[in-house]
């Protein structure tokens, strides 16, 4: 785990409202072929997946994720996509292997590891981050926006 200062982001975003698993693989699927069809995507692009509910708190048919491109604060959207941005500021980042398996241990171990840390838990959405040079080692980074 490393603290970090993120930057705003803003980006280009496809919503998916339900239960988190399988469907919004589906939603970032359509939100990579968007984007290659519009050419934005590069070895510098920054794909996020932002989860707004906690499922243990939310009925799952009303739990919202994101899939998202962060775009130049000059790059044209279309109707495909909706516009939205996540906020900057202190986040806590887990660098874990981009596998189902790995990802939900580590969302089961993350809080409370950060709670043992004396860190407190913003109220700004958490986030997977994809960076092509992390997909190529096959890891991605889990973002928890702390106080």
């Amino acid at each position: 785990m490393k603290i970090e200062i993120l930057p705003r982001y803003r980006m280009a975003c496809i919503r998916q409202v339900g239960p988190y698993g399988s469907a919004n693989e589906q939603t970032m699927r359509k939100l990579k072929e968007w984007a290659a069809a519009k050419n934005l995507l590069s070895p510098a692009s920054i794909v996020l997946g932002v989860s707004y509910d906690d499922p243990e708190t939310t009925p799952p048919e009303s739990c919202r994720y994101d899939a998202g491109l962060v775009l130049a604060d000059n790059e044209p959207t279309d109707g495909f996509v909706a516009e939205s941005e996540l906020p900057g500021g202190k986040y806590a980042i887990y660098q874990v292997k981009h596998t189902a398996e790995a990802i939900q241990q580590a969302w089961g171990a993350i809080f409370a590891d950060l709670s043992n840390r004396g860190y407190q838990i913003d109220r700004r959405p958490v986030f997977e981050r994809y960076r092509e040079q992390m997909l190529s080692n096959h890891d991605c980074e889990i973002c928890v926006p702390l106080k």
